[in-house]
């Protein structure tokens, strides 16, 4: 080992010197990959640890929470409270209402005062607050964040006060003043902000729990109890005795404190893991470059090698050498990636919060963290990509014939081609993507995808020597293009090596785009089902206050008998929990009409099912199959404990819901169940909507219709200022297609950065492999120019060469290509997202791509030649006289 460091200190250490650039390319290929995924990673776990410090920070720290069994918005009786208070295991119970409102504020600036007098409440963005009640007795013992601190010359027991609030700081810094306004359907509520707390997150408000059940219409309902267990107490043995006791309610269940922690995980799990395996994708093609940056390298020093194994150096120790500079390389481009990777990351939580698109962790900006065991991983991934970059070339020198090389006569022979080793690879590919995803992320999918990738390459020299033995024959007239697919035919281990980058990145390229391609029309085709009406009215941009920013049946009523109304559909939107590991699943209650026929207001995946007399028929999300069982033809029984929660003690539980059919449901990842808006209002008596769908008539302009809208929720709310108008968004059906598709393309624009990537890195590797066999190859191209053929002729041999190999190489790599298209999209977007989607082939899109490397692989090919068949070459020859 001692002798090999020396060599690196010295042998190595030369070439490193001599080509700077060269291996600095390798270096930052490590390095942006490496950058790339810790930055995601980094991102990613200090977005959710913020999340859990602020879950820690308003919930503290109970033993227990005793909550509503389905996750309702109707809560639970405040008359558990005196249960628990009098249960002799209960040390402490301390009650907790919390809803999700939007305020209302103008926002401070650092060159005006807070509260600008002129400033109207409607006319400053609604900011979404977080409202919890709490009982000021009770709250400090468990949720000291959560205890009001009194401002300035405010009374110390206005906690108690009706209509008060305490903020926090991410509340005070968007909403500044002494009062604010609490959007409750097109109404707005004006409290006082009394003093601050000091949970941190999100927006946040605390005030006086009978306070908040009075003012937000909420008597006797808890959203949760927190409980405090005495000292000695099994805290399992206690669940169990509560849920088993005859008289418990079966609207109520004890979870642990933990739970709302994993749900939020288990979110974003897919989200996380997706995003953070894409990034890594930089990171693989980072590997094929450093594959083809050793390999000219090797080839250049392939005597310097030979006459090393003539001084004793073993063909071990010459693979070692090659992978100890693999791993120096490796290491300071995995060194770089870390620290850059953490600058990204830092910035991008300065600027951009802890969101990276998916939505989970919006409107945060939380702190950095940063994780040695996590920094470590990711620099042994990017070692280890360069080592697997390296190992043919070391491979390569191993074999090195010393004599033969030193004589100029050749170097180590090509290996044969491995058609079993591909077939299996290929097979075990196929049988891995048949397996379920793992926690809920697809990891068999994705070592499918690498299987077949290496499959493919691993067969390359079979497809090489299969194609170009056909060619053959019929090239045997022409003396030039017999010459390159002679040579192309009978190093088909070299020609695979060459075009292994190509194939690789190629691939990768189709399948993106594939997948790419087919989601926008699945989505495309998705919008134009659920949008058919003119324009469309929402009164919630969030799941969270659908209770609290909502329309009341007098203005939808009122609304229908507007001018250029045609007709209008209405929808209510509300959330519940049939299963506490997993995301709350959506209810939307709308008019379904006819399920038969090609009028479907659902885009459902195939026929509906017959409901049967007596049952209530419900339609189900992809999601709601692949998480919670709810397969068609089943009665749905989860459905009855969501019921029975939004209308208390009315509700007998005599509904049977059938599941009729199946729908896509782009919008929500985690389930959503569509029913009849009648059979919704009867059995929850909630007559109350978020969104309307509205027909115009043929003549009527979209414009006024919105004015007039806004003008009846004026009149409605009494606010001839204008407020309640303002509380509402407009979309037209062409406006939130366009958006929708912006977003979405917006969203997948960095994996067309990723494409041109892995092209790029292709590329470059067909240049580094042409480039270190035309350098070995010096003596043959002397020997053809002595024989008469002229230096453009030879270079016509390179590149014939070059289009015989980059043509294979496009065609291997589109057939890879759509194979991991195939699971892409019917295996990796199903079980991460759990919704299915149509293969949509761009064809004109995939033949420019492979066009493009054919032209690009021959041109490289070209001129990685033209030095080779110069006077050098011819020189080469005198070399052995």
């Amino acid at each position: 080992m001692q002798t090999l460091f020396a060599l690196l200190a010295s042998f190595s250490w030369q070439e490193l010197r001599n080509h700077p650039w060269r291996n600095a390319a390798a270096v930052v290929s490590v390095m942006l990959g490496v950058a790339l995924a810790f930055a995601v990673h980094l991102i990613n776990a200090s977005a959710l640890d913020e999340f859990a410090q602020a879950v820690r920070s308003v919930g503290g720290q109970p033993d227990l929470e005793l909550r509503a069994a389905t996750g309702s918005a109707g809560g639970i009786p405040d008359t558990l409270l005196g249960r628990m208070a009098r249960h002799p295991d209960v040390a402490l119970a301390s009650p907790v209402l919390e809803i999700s409102a939007y305020a209302l504020g103008p926002t401070p600036t650092t060159d005006a005062p807070a509260r600008a007098p002129s400033a109207k409440p409607g006319d400053a963005p609604r900011v979404l607050l977080r409202l919890v009640g709490v009982d000021a007795l009770q709250v400090a013992a468990i949720s000291p964040d959560l205890l009001a601190l009194p401002g300035a010359g405010a009374d110390r027991l206005d906690i108690f006060a009706p209509d008060t609030v305490f903020l926090n700081a991410s509340a005070r810094s968007r909403l500044a003043g002494d009062t604010l306004q609490l959007q409750w359907g097109m109404q707005l509520k004006t409290v006082r902000v009394a003093g601050s707390v000091r949970a941190s997150g999100a927006p946040l408000a605390v005030m006086d729990i009978a306070a908040a059940q009075d003012l937000f219409g909420k008597p006797g309902r808890l959203t949760r109890l927190d409980l405090r267990l005495r000292a000695g107490v099994d805290r399992a043995a206690f669940v169990r005795a509560q849920l088993a006791a005859p008289d418990w309610p079966a609207q109520a269940t004890l979870v642990e404190p933990g739970d709302t922690l994993e749900r939020m995980s288990t979110l974003s799990r897919a989200y996380r893991v997706n995003l953070t395996v894409l990034a890594l994708v930089a990171l693989f093609t980072g590997g094929f470059l450093v594959f083809s940056v050793l390999a000219l390298s090797v080839s250049r020093r392939a005597p310097q090698f030979a006459l090393l194994g003539v001084l004793g150096l073993t063909g071990g120790q010459r693979l070692a050498l090659v992978l100890l500079e693999a791993a120096v390389l490796g290491l300071v481009g995995s060194v770089l990636g870390i620290a850059m990777g953490t600058g990204l990351a830092s910035l991008a939580l300065r600027l951009l919060g802890g969101d990276l698109g998916g939505g989970f962790f919006a409107g945060g900006a939380p702190a950095l963290q940063w994780s040695p065991l996590a920094a470590l991983a990711f620099a042994t991934l990017g070692l280890l990509a360069a080592l697997v970059g390296a190992w043919w070339p070391a491979r390569w020198t191993q074999g090195l014939p010393a004599a033969q090389t030193l004589k100029g006569l050749g170097t180590a022979q090509a290996p044969q081609s491995h058609v079993v080793l591909a077939a299996a690879l290929l097979v075990a590919g196929g049988l891995l993507a048949l397996l379920p995803p793992v926690w809920g992320v697809p990891l068999a999918a994705y070592a499918s995808v690498g299987l077949i990738l290496v499959g493919g390459i691993a067969g390359l020299p079979w497809l090489v020597g299969a194609v170009l033995d056909r060619v053959a024959p019929l090239v045997t007239r022409q003396a030039l293009p017999l010459l390159a697919v002679e040579r192309a035919r009978r190093v088909r281990g070299s020609a695979a090596v060459a075009v292994s980058g190509v194939v690789a990145s190629l691939s990768l390229a189709v399948a993106l785009t594939v997948m790419v391609a087919s989601f926008r029309h699945s989505v495309t085709q998705w919008l134009d089902t659920v949008l058919p009406a003119s324009l469309y009215v929402r009164s919630s941009a969030n799941a969270s206050t659908q209770d609290t920013a909502y329309f009341d049946p007098a203005f939808v009523q009122a609304a229908a008998r507007l001018p250029g109304v045609q007709r209008l559909a209405s929808q209510r939107n509300t959330q519940f929990l049939p299963d506490p590991s997993q995301p709350a699943v959506t209810l939307i209650a709308r008019p379904l009409g006819s399920m038969a026929g090609t009028t479907r207001s659902l885009p459902l995946t195939g026929e509906p099912l017959p409901v049967p007399a007596g049952q209530i028929g419900i339609y189900v999300s992809e999601a709601m199959v692949d998480l919670h069982g709810a397969r068609p033809g089943t009665v749905y029984t989860p459905l009855l404990k969501h019921f029975q929660a939004l209308a208390f003690d009315k509700y007998d539980g005599s509904a049977t819901f059938f599941i009729a059919g199946v729908w896509r449901d782009y919008s929500r990842q985690f389930g959503t169940i569509a029913m009849e808006q009648a059979d919704f209002q009867r059995l929850s008596g909630d007559s109350r909507v978020n969104d309307i769908a509205v027909w115009l008539e043929p003549d009527a302009d979209v414009t006024v219709v919105e004015q007039a809208l806004r003008a009846l929720a004026n009149a409605q709310a009494h606010t001839p200022g204008g407020e309640a108008g303002r509380l509402m968004d407009f979309g037209s059906a062409r406006e939130i297609r366009a958006t929708s598709l912006r977003i979405f393309d917006r969203s997948f624009a960095v994996t067309y950065w990723l494409q041109a990537v892995a092209i790029g890195i292709g590329l470059f590797g067909v240049a580094a492999s042409f480039s270190a066999q035309v350098l070995a190859r010096r003596k043959e191209f002397g020997l053809l120019v002595h024989l008469g053929l002229t230096r453009r002729q030879v270079l016509r041999v390179v590149a014939t060469e070059g289009l015989a190999w980059t043509t294979l190489g496009a065609i291997a790599g589109l057939g890879l290509g759509l194979a991991v298209a195939v699971v892409l999209v019917h295996v990796v977007n199903p079980q991460s997202f759990h919704w299915t989607m149509e293969l949509t082939l761009p064809g004109w899109r995939l033949l420019a791509l492979g066009a493009s490397v054919v032209v690009a692989g021959t041109l490289t090919a070209w001129l990685a030649g033209r030095a080779a068949a110069g006077r050098d070459a011819v020189l080469a020859v005198k070399e052995d006289w």
